[in-house]
């Protein structure tokens, strides 16, 4: 049977067909990692087991987390080996704010650039952070750092938890901070603590194109399981999250995190994330 279709039909096909393998290609090229918090407790035991079974189950990236900062030149450059033996990559860490002061900055861009790291994250801006001007002078150390690290290829970057979602004096702390930052420095967005907060992930990724080079894939559930739950069985709408970090936010990485369970269980735990992500993917 012969099927006639219109020129406007036609024509619609003709550019969609090669818009979709563009998207595809663009999904499939957003490596999946996992934020080893994840796992921490493994992690403090064995820290190249841990690695390993990471990689086995499939994720492509690892973050690092605060105790990394304690690590030595020597440590630093075993853990690079073994994460080129098993090839994956870590592109950023987690710090506190000490690795963002004069004296501590250059420990942690010689731990970074050793292990092959290139974003530096500010994951805790330190105490007695309250008023509009305190983040007002966490955006401008921010900026800082950022230019410090430009002439190496590096980004600084921000990641929230659920008190920047919190209004003082009538703006959001994080409003504050995009405001107030350059476009170079890394929004990294915990999808989680933003859902918990009941703030719009989605909006937030719209509202700052470019700037989210990297998730948090935190879930939240709101039905008392709050962070318990794993990736993909929280409240979090991950579908339409992924869509506009990939067509307005600049993603580059994602990272799965899931902060609660046993110990014993934070491996398997880890890997069933992984499972729930391909299903949405």
């Amino acid at each position: 049977m012969q099927t006639s279709i219109s020129r406007r039909t036609f024509l619609t096909l003709t550019v969609a067909v090669p818009l979709a393998g563009r998207l595809s290609a663009a999904r499939s090229a957003v490596p999946v990692g996992l934020e080893l918090y994840s796992v921490r407790d493994a992690l403090a035991k064995d820290l190249a087991s841990t690695v390993r079974a990471v990689a086995k189950m499939g994720y492509q990236v690892v973050e690092f987390y605060s105790p990394y900062y304690e690590w030595t030149p020597h440590t630093a450059a075993e853990v690079r080996t073994l994460l080129d033996d098993l090839g994956i990559a870590c592109r950023s860490t987690h710090n506190g704010a000490d690795a963002f002061t004069d004296d501590g900055l250059q420990k942690a861009i010689d731990l970074n650039r050793t292990i092959g790291s290139t974003s530096i994250i500010m994951a805790s801006p330190g105490r007695h952070v309250t008023s509009l001007d305190d983040w007002k002078a966490v955006a401008d150390r921010l900026n800082a750092v950022a230019e410090r690290l430009k002439p190496l290829a590096m980004t600084a970057g921000y990641h929230n938890h659920g008190p920047e979602w919190h209004q003082v004096d009538g703006r959001r702390p994080m409003d504050v901070l995009a405001a107030n930052t350059g476009k170079d420095v890394v929004l990294q967005l915990d999808v989680g603590t933003c859902v918990a907060a009941g703030a719009d992930p989605v909006a937030w990724i719209t509202s700052n194109p470019g700037r989210i080079k990297s998730i948090h894939c935190k879930d939240w559930a709101g039905d008392g399981r709050g962070y318990s739950v794993l990736f993909g069985e929280g409240d979090a709408p991950w579908k339409e999250i992924l869509a506009a970090a990939e067509s307005v936010g600049g993603v580059e990485c994602y990272l799965i995190e899931q902060e609660e369970g046993p110990a014993e269980e934070q491996l398997l735990r880890a890997e069933r994330c992984l499972a729930n992500w391909r299903k949405i993917r």
